[in-house]
């Protein structure tokens, strides 16, 4: 499952030992396209990796902070610290193995 960040608060994610968090819009269709790969991708690596979402429009003191330009953008936080991001849309497999080299 994919859990939605509200308010910038990063808590949870920063908690995570790894956690990915989906910079993302309603109005953005290939945020649209990566919605179901993510989801499927959070239940399949449920024990390696938590998986957030973080609307831009609603989360923009957030989007600022980690410096997204485009969307969809994916951080991947380890121990709480930026270690990775990705932008655009990605196959399943391609964005699993991408994930792997942080679990």
């Amino acid at each position: 499952m994919v859990k939605k960040i509200k308010n910038s608060d990063m808590t949870e994610a920063k908690n995570s030992k790894v956690a990915v968090i989906d910079f993302s819009a309603v109005w953005c269709g290939p945020c649209k396209m990566l919605e179901p790969v993510l989801e499927e991708l959070s239940e399949e690596m449920a024990e390696q990796i938590t998986f957030f979402s973080a609307d831009v429009d609603n989360n923009m003191e957030l989007a600022q902070q980690f410096r997204i330009m485009n969307i969809p953008a994916l951080v991947v936080l380890k121990d709480g610290e930026q270690v990775g991001m990705t932008v655009g849309f990605q196959p399943k497999e391609e964005l699993k193995n991408y994930l792997d080299q942080y679990c």
